[in-house]
């Protein structure tokens, strides 16, 4: 008997990365996990390692950015599922860039996908679980960062969407808990993860890896894995306790 076993997960960004290491964990704890991405291919690729590992899961494409696409998505899980118990807003994007350099238009990037969509799928979810789920509740987790903790001179608009994240997780979670909603609503904030995207930014630059690796006090990086068991925790009922609180998975870097 899985942790989550008979649940129904959302999952944005799950073709790749933390996404795809969230699904495959709660998939694999018995829930059936919607992979929710922009990229189809990746997305089915996710689906059929699921389903060879015996879990239950399908794709649906998803812009979180773009509000009629949430719609969309929340329409189909309510037709096909008729409930929605845990909702992980995953999805996001990358930018280096410091105050000076960062332009707006990149600024307005970085926020539509990082906030904006961590937003919507807030929102969302929230009448979601409200109208599907008959008073059981759900869990929401919104991937943050250890960017959101600490100040990173070259993350600007990144730091900056993953701080609003924080803050946003907060209040939704207590309107939802001052609203007898019995919806919690977590964040978590990630070290660097070791993902295709970190690998790809050093894979010639050993230099780069091993000033990643040096910032953890623990030694090494972090593995999806290690990001989806915190997740997996949090839409647990073992969590039924917590919310409106980010959990820090970052090997000791922000404690330094």
């Amino acid at each position: 008997m899985g942790r989550i076993s008979g649940k129904i997960a959302l999952v944005t960004g799950g073709a790749s990365g933390i996404g795809k290491g969230i699904a495959t964990l709660l998939a694999k704890e018995g829930a059936k996990v919607i992979v929710a991405d922009l990229n189809p291919t990746a997305g089915e690729a996710v689906i059929d390692e699921i389903r060879k590992a015996g879990g239950n899961a399908c794709f649906l494409p998803l812009n979180v950015a773009k509000e009629d696409e949430w719609k969309k998505t929340m329409a189909a899980i309510k037709e096909h599922d008729g409930r929605l118990d845990i909702v992980v807003n995953n999805a996001g994007i990358a930018y280096e860039g410091t105050v000076e350099t960062t332009s707006l238009e990149d600024w307005r990037r970085v926020e539509s996908i990082n906030l904006d969509g961590v937003f919507l799928g807030t929102k969302y979810a929230i009448e979601a679980m409200r109208e599907l789920n008959g008073g059981d509740g759900g869990s929401i987790v919104n991937m943050c960062s250890s960017s959101a903790l600490v100040g990173i001179p070259n993350l600007t608009a990144y730091g900056a969407t993953k701080g609003g994240v924080k803050m946003l997780t907060k209040s939704a979670a207590l309107h939802c808990a001052r609203s007898g909603y019995k919806i919690r609503v977590n964040s978590v904030c990630p070290g660097y993860i070791w993902t295709p995207l970190v690998e790809e930014l050093t894979r010639t630059n050993k230099e780069a890896y091993n000033h990643l690796v040096d910032i953890h006090p623990l030694g090494h990086l972090g593995t999806p894995e290690d990001v989806a068991y915190g997740v997996l925790y949090l839409a647990s009922s073992e969590s039924k306790f917590v919310t409106a609180t980010e959990l820090v998975i970052d090997g000791g870097y922000t404690s330094e």
